[in-house]
């Protein structure tokens, strides 16, 4: 660490801090940092490290065993940070996001002697099993219930609807359907929140909520119903899966996407862009979520008083093929 420390022209103490993942380190010098360590080919020892710190660095994951976009990318987010800022990750995948499965899971990482967990929590059923966590271990929430108190780290699930509805609104269209996500998810609760703001504040006509899964099946039926409704021509649905079913429910019915039927999505999933017609969409920051994570634990390892305990980050609007204005 020294010879790195030399070679960049920096303190022993700016090369740990580097290797920490400490926010507080200017980019340039970070850079020159990583320079260095790989100019010399340096490895840090993990064990020694642990024992100077009296920190492990291996960090806990608790996540839900399952596919869907947005916590997989979560999870591969703080992976791949972690790992740059010199961590281990070891993540307990969970069938069900309950209190049983989740305390096993807590206590499992406790077990392994780790310094925090980050727990990818999106539906209530989760923040249940976080009131029993064991104390002393560092905890971050990711993507989980936005009026909890403690430290927590999410996408700006409204900022995204507001957005998406926005844009339909001013293609031309005089009111915008929503395709829902399940309940119980605190994604699902903040798109329906932005989605129905935009349309109250413009006064106009709220439609009917139209529940779904996650899932491209459960959007199909949803388009199956809506495709017959000739007053339906702009929809945003609570992910790019639900997108897709509709899609296809809109081609089998003779309506065209976009001409007859706009269509704007949430989550930016790499096929999105090859969907027919290309999906317009919303493109959560994941990255940043896992930045932000990381940070919080860091701090709390710091023992650093945080005011901003809560980090919400921002999504953009990507937009592709499936928007135009109405055609009547």
């Amino acid at each position: 660490m020294a010879d790195v420390a030399r070679l960049a022209g920096v303190s022993h103490q700016t090369v740990s801090r580097v290797l920490n993942g400490h926010p507080y380190v200017h980019e340039r010098t970070r850079l020159r940092v990583r320079a260095a360590i790989e100019e010399l080919g340096y490895r840090p020892n993990r064990v020694a490290r642990a024992l100077v710190t009296g920190r492990s660095q291996l960090i806990g994951v608790v996540a839900q065993n399952a596919t869907l976009c947005g916590p997989a990318s979560l999870l591969a987010a703080f992976e791949q940070v972690a790992s740059a800022a010199g961590f281990v990750v070891t993540t307990h995948r969970v069938n069900g996001l309950d209190r049983e499965s989740i305390t096993r899971a807590l206590e499992r990482h406790r077990d392994q002697r780790v310094a925090g967990v980050v727990v990818i929590a999106p539906t209530t059923s989760a923040h249940d099993a976080l009131d029993a966590a064991p104390p002393g271990v560092p905890l971050v929430t990711v993507d989980g219930d936005p009026e909890r108190s403690t430290p927590l780290v999410t996408v700006d699930q409204e900022a995204g609807a507001v957005a998406a509805t926005r844009h339909l609104l001013e293609a031309g269209h005089r009111t915008v359907w929503h395709v829902s996500g399940p309940p119980g998810w605190f994604d699902s609760a903040g798109r329906i929140k932005g989605w129905r703001s935009v349309l109250e504040a413009a006064d106009l006509e709220v439609p009917p909520l139209v529940p779904a899964d996650w899932s491209a099946a459960s959007g199909y039926r949803a388009g199956q119903v809506l495709a017959r409704m000739p007053e339906v021509t702009a929809i945003f649905a609570a992910n790019d899966h639900l997108a897709l079913g509709i899609l296809r429910a809109m081609s089998e019915r003779g309506r065209n996407v976009p001409r007859d039927v706009s269509v704007v999505g949430f989550d930016d999933v790499p096929e999105a862009a090859y969907f027919m017609p290309p999906l317009t969409t919303i493109r959560p920051d994941f990255d940043a979520v896992a930045r932000d994570a990381l940070e919080l634990l860091v701090a709390q390892w710091d023992g650093n008083a945080l005011d901003d305990v809560r980090r919400t980050s921002g999504p953009e609007l990507v937009s592709r093929d499936s928007v135009a204005p109405p055609s009547t």
